[in-house]
């Protein structure tokens, strides 16, 4: 598989830091537990910074990298974060001197080998630890989950990029040669109304896809029709993620 650095997010850089979902704060406070020294954390495919901002709760410093340029430049500021355009195979950080790295919602996209080559470089040795995170499909309610689940697999399906099938199988299919620990069972939660889930939708890749190779949006009349079962579009409704870890302790 082709890993070279595929940006689908760069045009979408500032709906991406308004419309995706929260990790909750109860996940970097299970990270930093696990970590004897908090000096410093590489936040890996950071996008707009995120769990950067969350990781800076616990860590002396944050070093957030993503290859795209215009999620950095989108990225919160924060006075423990350094940001930096970087590949997750080349981060530029001195050999063993991180405690934590952290993959929010983009191990699916780098190259395996090279990246973990990069954390075993980067790691303190033996306590060092890496978290690999995602979520994938949500659940509002019933009738609201089988049209968004139709529009997901089936409008949009052959249009979603191959390395999404890590995302779909939960990241169990992802190569992890660490030592694994037991990962908590975890989701992410939202109050959306019916705007708020277009949005973040206009953010999928897929969607992209489908409008540059088809010439035209499907968004619209998936719109219309969730608005026909959402009643008051107005009306916040909870939105809810299972989260997926993968811990490991780099020897």
């Amino acid at each position: 598989m082709d890993r070279d650095f595929k940006d689908h997010f760069s045009g979408k850089a500032a709906a991406y830091g308004r419309h995706r979902p929260h990790y909750p704060p109860e996940l970097f406070s299970v990270l930093a537990a696990q970590c004897p020294v908090r000096e410093l954390a590489w936040d890996c495919g950071c996008g707009n910074g995120q769990a950067s901002v969350a990781l800076a709760e616990h860590f002396e410093r944050v070093y957030a990298t993503d290859a795209s340029a215009e999620q950095i430049a989108k990225a919160k500021p924060h006075p423990k974060i350094t940001y930096a355009v970087a590949p997750a195979e080349a981060s530029g950080l001195p050999d063993r001197s991180v405690d934590l790295v952290t993959v929010a919602q983009a191990i699916h996209w780098f190259d395996f080998d090279a990246f973990y080559d990069e954390v075993r470089r980067v790691s303190k040795p033996d306590d060092g630890l890496l978290a690999a995170i995602s979520y994938g499909l949500f659940e509002i309610e019933p009738a609201l989950d089988e049209r968004l689940h139709h529009f997901h697999r089936s409008t949009l399906g052959p249009y979603w990029p191959p390395e999404r099938r890590h995302v779909d199988e939960n990241l169990t299919t992802i190569p992890f040669p660490f030592e694994e620990l037991e990962a908590p069972r975890l989701s992410l939660k939202a109050a959306w109304n019916l705007d708020d889930l277009v949005g973040y939708i206009d953010t999928w890749s897929a969607l992209q896809r489908y409008r540059r190779e088809k010439g035209e949006d499907p968004l619209p009349a998936a719109r219309e029709d969730l608005a026909q079962l959402w009643s008051d579009p107005e009306e916040s409704k909870t939105v809810r993620w299972p989260l997926n870890l993968r811990l490991g302790r780099v020897a």
